[in-house]
């Protein structure tokens, strides 16, 4: 089986991706066919020897899409993408700019409770046909500028596949017909026709039924317009070159020159160029661009290394065991690329709907103006039924029940610092039934500091030390001198001259709280164990335990101390003074203060929490405890993150995914709603659906909320939308009428369209009272 990711140009709505998928579908040798409507892109798997990539472009083709290979498309794609917006923008101004005049013209003579300044020579009971001509003649610009609605409406009920773009196309039409018609009444001269025929014009309608879909669809346009970026910012962390040994001399080649068995050199500060294993030399390698873990891991001879990891303090050379499409790198591309294939896009209900209800209503309107003919041999009351129901099942509520309040709804997430990529996200968000974290960087801080300085018997005074120890001041928070503050100031003396991020983190503990360092001399590092120094005269070791086994460094009950610092997830590390121990300094990458009330308030929405983590299960199940979580998936390699996501959508559940790491990435694709934290990688972020800027867990329980307040409010607009349709259209086609009650005046069809427009915007703002505490 082959698999292909294909660009796919001209989709408007869900409808489109949905005739897409089931045109493919039906293609011989195809066994998935995903269409992702907000990447503008479709999955597929098939058979090569049963089909060809161009008979799956041709397919799409036929239907009226442009499909091309994606990475002939991702060169141009923002570009062509910014070009779209701009037009858009343009559109949207020129269909406004006549748009507003236009509903002025056509408003201000019927209201009656407030005098509004008009023109005296475009008064439509004094100039009917220079009224209907002027409302015509604003009306043709906003036309123009939603053309395409036409187009593509049209196009598909040509194809029997209407989507909403049809609504609208059939909507407008039915208003601009009934218009044109009555100005031609108008013109024909007959004064009690033309006073009847202006109070038949709906041409603002049109109009503003365009307009504010135009705006719509600008702001769809805007939050796709970084859609593909996550990819490319992956693609981008691997080194373009790389330094390999060649007849004994060291040469720079472009990576993909890069062959197995290459012998590569990588001097500190630089970028692993590929998957392989060391063959010489000792470092420490930051691979959190892949792992996500903060500490850099020693590497030694045998240990394997990853493309695109920062080498931070040894030489080393490596042999070259995976190249291209096999690194670490690229598999995670890959995964990142086919999650987000293989979701299939969430259906809106409105185009669900509109595939049915566009049809019923055309033919409501049909059979009710024909039976009114036969009934009555009157053409225009028989156009008037037909328009009236038409008219009256305007998509505007239709379309605006949506879009309306997921634009509240993403705004009131702006303001509390959470940015919702998508309606899509805002809508899957209510539906979570699981939040998985990932560890480092999201439950804690992604940075380890000083967490505890305990003293031993043989801690040495700070007269010892003589003048060379200074104590900090008394309100600075430091430690109580003679004790824990002597030894913090010991060891980050002796670790001063160290770039371990263990060593880092004793340094800045002794900052954080006011400490004078003590000059050391004789700095040694000793790798994978340490650092020696002198200071004050004294011998300082500090370090593992098998630093202080090949010192003979009795440990005696710190040992068990050091055993019970560990299961609580920290890294005990031993400081010896002239050959005796004078305590332990435990360091640990701390909760957030936020993680304990987001996951207190998760589980009070009936939300199950999870952690996941690349860590041992000891270390996993004390962080897990600190923040009140149950379910703990500890030891998951990057590249399976993603495998735990689907385990538990297979249970059954709506997984949300949170995370920073760009090995995250692939798990928020591959979750039903990506969360990530905005102090997180570039890519984690891009790849997510949703961003909490502030860092702050407890969004997370707030993005949920505002989800599910979000989701009731487009369900009531719904509701109502439909409510005047099924209520109005019967009327409109003459049933009262029939039974001897009043008949439906289109003036009232268009009033009661505005009406539920108007119920639905109301509706839409009353989400601006949601706050963070509504959980």
């Amino acid at each position: 089986m082959q698999t292909q990711v294909l660009s796919v140009r001209g989709m408007t709505c869900a409808a489109c991706a949905q005739r897409i998928e089931r045109v493919v579908r039906k293609l011989p040798g195809i066994s998935q066919a995903n269409v992702n409507l907000a990447a503008e892109t479709l999955f597929v798997e098939y058979d090569e020897q049963a089909l060809q990539l161009p008979d799956i472009e041709g397919a799409v083709h036929k239907i009226g899409y442009e499909v091309i290979e994606k990475k002939a498309a991702s060169d141009d794609d923002a570009e062509r993408k910014r070009r779209e917006l701009r037009t858009l923008r343009i559109k949207l101004i020129v269909s406004a700019v006549f748009t507003l005049p236009l509903l002025y013209v056509a408003m201000a003579p019927m209201i009656t409770f407030i005098t509004l300044p008009f023109p005296d020579f475009l008064r439509p009971m004094e100039f009917p046909l220079r009224y209907a001509l002027t409302e015509l003649f604003l009306t043709l610009p906003a036309i123009a500028a939603g053309w395409r609605f036409y187009y593509v409406g049209y196009r598909a009920l040509w194809m029997r596949s209407p989507n909403m773009d049809s609504l609208i196309a059939v909507g407008t039409t039915a208003a601009v017909i009934f218009s044109a018609y009555n100005t031609w009444l108008i013109a024909s001269g007959d004064h009690h026709v033309a006073m009847a025929a202006v109070d038949s014009l709906y041409f603002e309608s049109a109009g503003v039924i365009i307009t504010l879909i135009l705006l719509g669809k600008s702001l769809e346009a805007m939050s796709k317009g970084r859609t593909g970026e996550a990819i490319k910012k992956l693609m981008g962390l691997a080194p373009k070159t790389a330094i390999i040994i060649r007849d004994g001399e060291e040469l720079e080649i472009p990576i993909d020159d890069v062959q197995i068995g290459d012998i590569i050199v990588v001097r500190p500060g630089a970028k692993i160029p590929v998957d392989g294993t060391v063959t010489e030399g000792y470092t420490a390698i930051d691979e959190s661009m892949l792992t996500g873990e903060s500490m850099p891991t020693d590497k030694k001879v045998g240990d394997p290394v990853y493309a695109a990891s920062l080498n931070t303090t040894g030489s080393i050379r490596f042999r070259a065991e995976k190249i291209g499409a096999d690194t670490a790198l690229a598999r995670i591309i890959k995964l990142v690329e086919d999650a987000q294939g293989s979701k299939a896009p969430i259906a809106q209900l409105a185009d669900v709907v509109s595939g049915y209800f566009v049809p019923v209503v055309c033919a409501i309107a049909l059979i009710a103006g024909v039976m009114w003919f036969i009934g009555t041999r009157n053409l225009e009351f028989s156009l008037t039924i037909f328009i009236s129901v038409l008219v009256i099942a305007c998509p505007c509520a239709l379309g605006l029940a949506t879009p309306t309040a997921i634009m509240v709804g993403t705004g009131k997430g702006a303001e509390n610092g959470i940015l919702i990529k998508s309606g899509e996200a805002l809508e899957t968000a209510h539906k979570i039934s699981s939040v998985v974290f990932d560890k480092t960087g999201t439950i804690t801080e992604g940075k380890p500091s000083v967490t505890d300085v305990l003293t031993g018997e043989n801690m040495p005074t700070s007269k010892a030390f003589g003048a060379a120890y200074v104590a900090a001041p008394t309100d600075s928070g430091a430690l109580a001198p003679d004790g824990a503050e002597l030894l913090l100031v010991i060891a980050a003396s002796a670790e001063y001259g160290s770039e371990h991020p263990l060593g880092q983190a004793i340094i800045s503990g002794a900052r954080e709280r006011g400490l004078t360092l003590i000059k050391a001399d004789g700095f040694k590092s000793i790798t994978g164990r340490g650092v020696e120094a002198q200071i004050a005269g004294h011998s300082v070791l500090a370090g593992n335990r098998k630093l202080m086994d090949e010192n003979n460094i009795a440990l005696g009950e710190s040992s068990s101390v050091s055993d019970a610092l560990a299961g609580e997830g920290k890294t005990p590390m031993y400081i010896a003074v002239d050959g005796a121990l004078a305590g332990i300094i435990a360091v640990a990458d701390t909760i957030k203060s936020s993680g304990r009330a987001a996951v207190d308030a998760l589980r009070a929405m009936g939300i199950e929490v999870a952690m996941i983590t690349g860590d041992n299960s000891r270390t996993a199940a004390a962080i897990a405890k600190q923040a009140g979580i149950d379910r703990v998936l500890a030891e998951v390699l990057p590249q399976d993150k993603s495998d735990e996501v689907k385990k538990l959508q297979q249970e059954g559940k709506k997984v949300a995914m949170v995370g920073d790491g760009i090995n995250d990435a692939p798990a928020l694709a591959q979750a039903d709603l990506g969360i990530a934290i905005g102090s997180g990688t570039d890519v984690a972020m891009e790849s997510a659906d949703i961003v909490l800027m502030r860092g702050d867990l407890t969004d997370v329980p707030t993005a949920v909320s505002l989800s599910r307040r979000t989701m009731r409010n487009i369900k009531q607009n719904l509701f109502w939308a439909f409510g005047y349709n099924v209520v109005g259209i019967p009327i409109a086609a003459g049933v009262l009428y029939l039974f001897g009650g009043p008949l439906l005046n289109p003036i009232f069809a268009a009033a009661a369209m505005s009406l539920s427009s108007v119920s639905v915007l109301t509706n839409a703002l009353r989400l601006k009272r949601f706050r963070r505490d509504m959980h």
